[in-house]
């Protein structure tokens, strides 16, 4: 049995809760939230755990192995830290930490403390985005072109990130999960509408060495609710719609033949259009959280690395701070290292 302790209990972390106790080899031992009414909800739902406000006494508790940590991205850091110099291993809500140099500070401490710190990208859990990975992987899309995505709605509104900060990491997650190849820049431009000055519209622009393009749009301001990507390879393409009920990836055996010409004869090029069938693939329905519930239980047990660890989720820190730097200078290319 492994005793898991959960801070935070606003947004996702009653989710994190409902799924790791649904497990039978897993007990919720702690609840630890500073919000007196949270704290009452928890201790009513969980009677068995220590309900507390103090981060310390949740550390303390003997029959805690691992912490899962859902409070807002800055207080990832100090959390995260203390629990893994207790001894503990750790699942923290995305993205891992507020800024690169505290990322890669984590990783190191979970290395030095032979601890398992995964990082809480559920997106890479879904039925859709292992399908994806799948198809990408066995070559029948061909060379990827591009990766289009748009990831918009009215609200949540967030006190200490931007949208950047709050639903990048799903795409650049997926994208990172689902590509090999790096990129070596991005551009990012972003605007804020409210007194706060902190951006609610954002759109990102990767580039990759190979001619690869990735464009992300982020809007916390938009009357609908629309999460969509698209893949465009030379062979096949594929559109991702999270909101669909049921088909949520399409395959579509569409593209362009380039027929005749040369390069310095462009005008002797001639387009053809290749239009085949549309298929929806069978997807897994079971809820992501409970698949990453279950790897990252499987990791704690085996002592191996999940998917989404420190190493993923250091990355995705370092595309989020390289983007934020863009935007913060009206939307300045900013170049990539190749180990990123």
């Amino acid at each position: 049995m492994i005793g898991v302790g959960l801070v935070g209990y606003g947004y996702w972390g009653p989710n994190l809760a409902r799924n790791f106790s649904a497990r039978a080899d897993c007990e919720i031992m702690a609840i630890c939230d500073t919000d007196r009414g949270r704290a009452e909800t928890a201790g009513k739902l969980y009677p068995r755990a220590l309900v507390t406000d103090r981060f310390a006494e949740l550390l303390d508790h003997r029959g805690i192995d691992a912490v899962l940590i859902a409070t807002p991205v800055s207080s990832h850091f100090e959390l995260a830290r203390a629990a893994l110099r207790a001894g503990k291993d750790v699942l923290v809500e995305k993205p891992l930490s507020g800024t690169v140099g505290e990322a890669r500070e984590l990783v190191e401490i979970a290395a030095q403390n032979s601890r398992i710190i995964a990082v809480d990208h559920t997106f890479l859990f879904t039925g859709a985005v292992q399908k994806i990975k799948e198809i990408v992987d066995s070559g029948e899309l061909g060379e990827i072109l591009y990766v289009d995505s748009v990831r918009i709605n009215l609200g949540l509104f967030q006190n200490d990130v931007n949208v950047l900060y709050d639903l990048a990491p799903h795409d650049l997650s997926i994208m990172s999960y689902l590509i090999s190849e790096s990129p070596i820049a991005v551009s990012a431009l972003g605007k804020s509408h409210t007194v706060n000055n902190i951006e609610n519209v954002a759109y990102l622009h990767f580039e990759f060495a190979s001619g690869l393009i990735a464009h992300f749009h982020l809007n916390w301001l938009a009357p609908v609710k629309i999460r969509r990507t698209l893949i465009g390879g030379t062979k096949k393409m594929i559109v991702y719609d999270d909101m669909e009920p049921s088909e949520k990836v399409k395959i579509y055996d569409k593209g362009i033949v380039m027929k005749g010409g040369d390069k310095e004869s462009v005008y002797k090029v001639f387009v053809d259009y290749r239009v085949g069938d549309m298929v929806a693939p069978k997807l897994a329905t079971r809820e992501a959280l409970a698949v990453e519930a279950d790897e990252f239980i499987a990791c704690i047990a085996s002592r191996r690395r999940p998917v989404s660890d420190g190493e993923f989720g250091l990355k995705i820190t370092r595309l989020l701070e390289a983007a934020q730097t863009s935007l913060n200078n009206g939307g300045q290319r900013v170049a990539l290292e190749a180990n990123q």
